[in-house]
């Protein structure tokens, strides 16, 4: 059932990169004089702090006034500009599901009642209350029936179209290859970078290993022995204890984030054959068959080593743990759509106890993402499958993406590309005929904006007002039969992994960068601002996504989206160098001074800190490129360049809880907001020369150490 909301599901098999930070503060709308939503120009001078040094904390001086007077909402655990962005799109979602819901029929069958009809039995929480954990007893039933490893092995299989967990996760994707066909990948679930199922509870495996996560980990022993209790399960005291000593063992046997961001290493293709033979003790077959896949002969497996140490775990833990464990995550993954006892110990272990949100969402925004889908990473676990995004996105952009939005977009996203390709050409560190090949690369972008091409047929899919776990179910096996039939078909590359409400992404299989029509608003981009500013933002987030393609990991695929290495040996070497300077750098920031412990993971982030470092240097060559030899206007007393450094540093301000960091600085591979700015710009000649920083700064670099990438 976790299968919707392919951003979060398919980013570490397709190479996928997204990149918007998330959150809500107070909503700014703009209105309809054209006028910029933020300020004359569309930069917030207000929350400029000028009492500080550009060169000291630019992050800081960008925002600092808006961070002295912001507050976290008490249901959110950050707040941002970002989350400006996510509220208005969720306000305008509300809005077409409520005028859908009230004409919906109980059990309709047109689109538009569809989604009116998931609203409303989310929206019903007197029919929600009156039946309790009812909704999940056939799941239940079917795990007290289960008596042996194999029949487990089939409840774990079919994971992806009902509610019940796996510690091995099973994607259908575009083979890294052979980019022509779809392959089945194999991978063990864990972190922010995998899919639902993940067989762990806990965000990481550093929660279950690392003594700084001891409160967490306690945390979630006594949830699960709260679901346990609820659904009246034998011995929860005692097999709360036994399920978090599973995990563990899982935890301990699993690939780090760092190891999985590998795409070579990740690549292991087999047939079922040889997959019996790498973890024998495993009824694949069972588990495969379930998962509709029986007639399937071959598989990438990507963690072959986990894979035996996995098996071995479960082969060697009794049946009636094992049914204990699956019987929790039944319920921890069906909860928010429960009765109110566990929709509320779902947010006091997941949002409260792991991020320090103090308040639960209101119901209707809830909703909204039940039946939307999880926009920018809303709700991570909760609204990431069983949703209809695809249909509401549909009715999203018919009434909010104009052409307009759209062509302004395209202009700058071209504007983007031939400053890049410029970039590539000048290049000293760089080799002819691996620069060819990454121009090649280049050429064969394709950028998406707004929606896609075409529609999702709901025609089969079954909706009734009176059944929320049902409608959830049914959505996320009518997504997973979908999936199955594009094994049978050829790839399409017209298709989007995200939907028009959701956030931008880079898809290395295709080659492709999707701006989604939700995130072509304020702060990321306003037509009515300044250009400058709208360089800074929406310009350095398109090449964001366009340096991914040629980053740590997106670097592997060829300009025919093939798994290849196309670099000279001096060229891999001088970028693996200059990648590992960069690696040392961010290592060492710590997003809680307070705290040792917590410091940013330079070989996890090291992807996206390439990508906001080239991403944002492509932005001031494209601006100044915009201006076609005439000179830059001045604002306000700043300058053109000026403007760009300070809309990407107000894109990006923001402040969270420090349970929220900690539990970022494990699981995501972007860095802490003040370091996607401070950690970037040091790097950057220009940066140095708009705003006059130089040595005796606290953020100065020399020359010679600064890391040039792009």
């Amino acid at each position: 059932m976790k299968t919707v909301f392919w951003r979060k599901l398919l980013r570490k098999l397709s190479l996928v990169a997204v990149c918007a930070s998330c959150g809500v503060v107070s909503l700014v709308l703009a209105d309809d004089s054209g006028s910029p939503t933020y300020g004359r120009w569309g930069l917030d001078t207000a929350g400029i702090d000028r009492s500080t040094k550009p060169g000291d904390d630019f992050y800081q001086y960008a925002g600092g006034a808006w961070l002295a007077y912001a507050s976290i909402p008490a249901d959110k655990p950050e707040a941002s500009l970002w989350r400006e962005l996510i509220a208005r799109t969720e306000m305008r979602l509300h809005d077409l599901l409520e005028t859908s819901a009230r004409t919906a029929a109980h059990r309709p069958q047109d689109l538009n009642g569809k989604i009116g009809a998931f609203y409303r039995s989310f929206m019903d929480e007197q029919r929600v209350q009156q039946l309790g954990s009812r909704p999940i007893e056939p799941e239940l039933t079917a795990i007290r029936q289960a008596h042996t490893r194999e029949t487990i092995a089939a409840l774990m299989g079919g994971s992806n179209s009902d509610y019940e967990d796996s510690f091995l996760s099973i994607v259908i994707d575009v083979d890294l290859r052979n980019p022509k066909r779809y392959v089945v990948y194999l991978s063990q679930g864990v972190g922010y970078l995998s899919p639902w199922p993940s067989g762990l509870g806990l965000p990481d495996r550093d929660y279950y290993l690392v003594s700084h996560f001891k409160e967490q980990k306690a945390a979630y022993q006594t949830y699960v022995e709260q679901l346990l209790r609820m659904l009246n399960w034998p011995a929860p005291a005692l097999r709360s204890r036994e399920i978090v000593e599973f995990e563990t063992n899982l935890a301990q046997a699993m690939w780090t984030e760092a190891q999985d961001r590998n795409p070579v290493a990740t690549y292991n293709p087999m047939t079922v054959v040889q997959l019996r033979a790498l973890a024998a003790d495993f009824p694949w077959s069972t588990f495969l068959a379930s998962a509709g896949l029986s007639t399937v002969d071959h598989v990438v497996v990507r963690e072959p080593s986990a894979f035996r140490r996995i098996t071995a775990v479960y082969v060697r833990t009794p049946v009636q743990v094992l049914q204990a464990w699956q019987a929790f995550h039944v319920a921890d993954h069906a909860a928010p759509y429960l009765s109110k006892p566990f929709s509320s110990a779902w947010f006091a272990f997941h949002e409260r106890a792991l991020s320090g949100q103090k308040r639960q969402r209101a119901r209707w925004q809830r909703a909204v993402t039940a039946v939307a889908g999880g926009a920018f990473l809303e709700g991570e676990r909760f609204g990431t499958f069983g949703t209809m995004g695809w249909g509401v996105g549909e009715f999203y952009t018919a009434k909010y993406f104009p052409p307009a939005v759209k062509d302004k977009s395209e202009s700058i996203a071209r504007t983007i590309v031939s400053a890049f390709r410029n970039r590539l050409q000048r290049l000293d560190w760089m080799g002819s005929e691996t620069k060819r090949e990454a121009i090649r690369k280049l050429d064969t972008y394709v950028i998406k904006i707004g929606y896609p091409e075409h529609s999702r047929d709901y025609a089969s899919l079954v909706i009734a007002d009176d059944d929320l776990a049902g409608n959830v179910r049914r959505a996320g096996a009518f997504d997973w039969s979908f999936q199955l039939r594009r094994l049978a078909s050829a790839v399409d590359r017209t298709e989007w992994l995200v939907t028009p409400q959701s956030d931008e992404m880079y898809n290395g299989n295709f080659n492709d960068i999707v701006f989604p029509a939700a995130s072509l608003q304020a702060p990321l981009y306003d037509p009515n601002a300044d250009e400058a500013v709208n360089y800074g933002a929406l310009g350095a987030i398109i090449g964001h996504e366009l340096t991914h393609g040629f980053d740590d990991h997106g670097r592997k695929l060829d300009a025919s989206h093939v798994l290849r290495d196309w670099w000279s040996k001096d060229d891999d070497a001088e970028f693996r160098r200059r990648a590992q300077r960069l690696v040392a750098q961010f290592s060492a920031y710590r997003p809680i001074p307070t705290d040792a412990q917590v410091h940013v993971k330079g070989e996890l982030t090291l992807g996206e800190n390439i990508a906001d470092l080239g991403g944002l240097s492509l932005a001031i060559d494209a601006y100044h490129a915009s201006l076609k030899g005439k000179p830059a206007p001045v604002m306000d007393g700043f300058t053109g360049e000026q403007r760009v450094f300070l809309g990407w540093a107000q894109a990006n301000r923001g402040k969270a809880t420090e349970d929220f960091l900690r539990k970022q600085v494990v699981t995501d591979p972007h860095s802490p907001d003040k370091f996607r700015v401070n950690g970037v710009v040091r790097n950057m000649d220009a940066w140095y020369s708009a705003f006059s920083v130089g040595p005796g700064d606290l953020l100065y670099l020399a020359p010679e150490d600064r890391v040039r990438i792009w």
